[in-house]
């Protein structure tokens, strides 16, 4: 495997990159699905936004550690170096024949500053930008010399013990970068979606979107706004979203039982069918008979979901009028004016909301393949003409938003 500090770990064949998507990173994974036989996943399942999403290949020795809100890769993480051979700059330092000791780690990276001891666990940090080693062994430390720097004494014995790529120049303080422009593909990205209300009723989305630039520009990275609205058509959501990921045909309405009698003895001639955006966390439900929108679905894509990994989190906010004084989700400055995201939890979204009138629908899904949902149900809560889709750790799954003039379905 091929290293670039600061940058990536991967092949000719596939390439793990610092600020690529979750779902990206699981999808490169699914795709060695012959070559990388066992992997685990990590994540806080009761408080999903208080702990990094890890992915760990045991048999690899390599983590993939994703931050919890924005979901992308914050640090490549090689923990049994003798599981990989490792290159840089197209020359190998860690292979069968070569030991990655501290003096092959010079010959290959070049010097750097004084390694950091640490005294309990008796390793030592060798730092360069966007990488880092950390050395195991009895070393001979002095706090400082002559010149304020400690002095750490690492021999030929005393190898890498593990392997870290991130973004910056501090381990400790790193964040995941924007996404790579090379991570596009051709796709575009929320930068965010603002559902925007009148009289607590969804009125259109609002979106910023990120693309690739243009060939020929010096923008790596090019911006486009746009407005969907319920009752726009086909041609008008290609034209603000561009093609879908994949179009969906809704072979039948199982919420119509919850319509007025009436409708719910109605057969469509019709069948509705869905844009799949999966890059935009975004489904877009269109009227079978009239080709217009009706619906709208935004994703959160929280682990432990039965759909988690098949979208991109959609960063959507839901400007609310509230007059309880608070700050939860406040944006604008106006004690009075708060917004739902994407991470605001149950609790949050009832203060701004209020409690629901009726109790929930409850939702247990299931493939065709595959009967058992290990994840149990969830819990949809209607407000106007939005449904809530709740998990039982109190985050949201889903937020539905559908258009009066064509009810429920």
């Amino acid at each position: 495997l091929e290293i670039i500090p600061e940058r990536s770990l991967g092949c000719s064949q596939w390439k793990f990159v610092i600020g690529m998507s979750i779902y990206q990173v699981i999808r490169i994974i699914r795709c060695q699905y012959e070559t990388i036989k066992d992997v685990d996943f990590i994540y806080n399942e009761s408080k999903p936004l208080e702990s990094d999403l890890v992915i760990k290949l045991p048999q690899d020795g390599i983590c993939f550690i994703h931050e919890p809100d924005t979901q992308q890769l914050k640090i490549i993480e090689i923990y049994d170096l003798d599981r990989v051979k490792l290159s840089y700059s197209g020359s190998y330092f860690n292979s069968p024949t070569i030991k990655p000791t501290f003096e092959q780690v010079t010959k290959s990276f070049g010097h750097t500053r004084p390694g950091e001891y640490d005294t309990a666990n008796h390793t030592c940090t060798l730092s360069f930008r966007g990488l880092s080693f950390v050395f195991s062994g009895n070393f001979k430390y002095e706090p400082s010399n002559k010149h304020g720097v400690a002095s750490i004494q690492i021999s030929d014995s005393d190898s890498i013990s593990r392997l870290y790529i991130y973004n910056g120049n501090s381990l400790k303080d790193t964040r995941a970068p924007p996404m790579p422009v090379d991570c596009y593909l051709g796709n575009c990205f929320t930068d965010n979606v603002e559902v925007v209300t009148d009289d607590g009723l969804v009125q259109f989305l609002k979106f910023r979107l990120l693309a690739e630039g243009n060939p020929g520009s010096i923008e790596d990275i090019r911006i486009k706004e746009g407005i969907v609205k319920f009752g726009d058509t086909c041609q008008d959501v290609t034209t603000i979203l561009g093609a879908p990921c994949r179009i969906f045909y809704k072979p039948e309405d199982k919420m119509r039982i919850h319509s007025p009698s009436p409708r719910k003895l109605n057969k469509s001639q019709w069948s509705d069918y869905f844009f799949n955006y999966f890059t935009l966390g975004l489904d877009i439900l269109f009227d079978g008979r009239t080709h217009q929108v009706k619906k709208f679905i935004l994703h959160t894509n929280y682990p432990g979901h039965y759909n988690f990994s098949t979208y991109y989190r959609c960063n959507f906010f839901i400007k609310v009028l509230n007059s309880n004084d608070g700050d939860i989700g406040n944006i604008s400055g106006d004690e009075s004016l708060l917004v739902i995201k994407s991470t605001t939890n149950w609790e949050n979204v009832q203060h701004l909301l209020g409690k629901p009138v009726e109790p929930p629908v409850v939702l247990n899904r299931a493939s065709s393949t595959n009967s058992v949902n290990p994840f149990g149900p969830t819990f949809c809560y209607g407000y106007q003409n939005m449904i809530i889709e709740v998990m039982e750790n109190n985050y949201i799954a889903s937020v539905s938003l559908f258009s009066k003039r064509f009810n429920l379905s």
